[in-house]
């Protein structure tokens, strides 16, 4: 996780920050110590991945979890948050399954 700084690409210069807070299903307390860990550890791997996703902060509660996420302008809020849900909901399940 990295502060937050401005992306230069070839036709604009931007920084998008999006603060995104994703509840647990029925808001059930699910996220432990090792979830959190783990979510954070899953983050790190999205960010080295996608070159568009950079995490500046993840927070976790037992019932949610806040995400602050810095993108370029190519990319919908929608699609970000649908990449990080899919990929941390997969690999937190394959971990809890094990």
């Amino acid at each position: 996780m990295s502060d937050s700084i401005y992306i230069h690409n070839s036709h604009n210069v931007s920084n998008l920050v999006y603060h995104f807070v994703c509840p647990t299903k029925y808001r059930r307390i699910v996220i432990t110590e090792n979830v959190d860990k783990s979510l954070k550890q899953i983050c790190e791997g999205i960010e080295l991945r996608y070159d568009w996703i950079t995490f500046l902060e993840i927070g976790a509660d037992k019932d949610h979890v806040h995400f602050l996420v810095q993108s370029t302008p190519d990319y919908s809020p929608t699609k970000i948050i649908g990449t990080i849900k899919s990929i941390t909901a997969k690999r937190i399940f394959a971990d809890i399954l094990r």
